[in-house]
């Protein structure tokens, strides 16, 4: 429960910085090259991910959502809410840049592009980027109850949050606007916790993360 409590209250501190974090980019922000008001191109790493992570993020929230109604679970409930909204919040603030940039929301290029790896995008079943469920791993998700949603769901998310931390690493070395790389390493370092909580409450049980 205390890890709990901690990243309650890191999600809490993610909302009240995002405010502050979107107006330094709307103006003009940290470019992280001195240049303070640079624009990155709509193929870039920083509009790259903009893009893909936005999408990344939407399925988890929609994940986490769906385990809400499928448990009575305290901490897989209160857990699922921290993520669901931690990472819509995350979601807003990827979408707001890109507003902002005046670059598109979508892109004709594959997922993952930006990091030189569109070829692991398969988009087989609904899973666009490494990490994410298929469609049929989130109909499933929402036909179960109890303990099989709650070990269902661990799996699934700690799968999400390996591959967000891929793509977040990935922009924390190539983007170069300087709140977006520092908004990357703290997804990184978030989720990279909440995947050693997960494994903490999968052994509680008596299950584990998928191989």
């Amino acid at each position: 429960m205390r890890n709990i409590g901690w990243i309650a209250g890191a999600a809490a501190t993610v909302l009240v910085a995002a405010g502050a974090i979107t107006y330094a980019v709307a103006d003009g922000g940290d470019a992280g090259d001195g240049s303070g008001t640079r624009v990155p191109a709509a193929d870039s790493a920083d509009a790259g991910f903009a893009r893909d992570m936005a999408v990344h993020h939407q399925q988890a929230v929609e994940m986490s959502y769906i385990v809400r109604d499928r448990t009575e679970d305290t901490e897989v409930r209160r857990l699922a809410y921290d993520i669901a909204q931690t990472q819509a919040n995350q979601r807003g603030m990827l979408l707001g840049w890109l507003d902002l940039w005046e670059l598109p929301k979508v892109s004709s290029d594959t997922p993952m592009t930006w990091m030189d790896m569109g070829d692991m995008a398969s988009g087989k079943d609904g899973s666009l980027m490494p990490g994410m469920a298929t469609n049929t791993e989130m109909k499933r998700l929402g036909t179960l109850n109890g303990k099989q949603a709650e070990v269902f769901y661990l799996q699934l998310m700690t799968d999400h949050h390996k591959g967000g931390i891929h793509m977040a690493e990935g922009c924390a070395a190539k983007c170069t606007v300087g709140v977006e790389k520092r908004l990357a390493q703290g997804m990184v370092d978030a989720q990279q916790s909440e995947i050693k909580l997960m494994a903490d409450m999968l052994k509680a049980r008596g299950a584990k993360a998928r191989d």
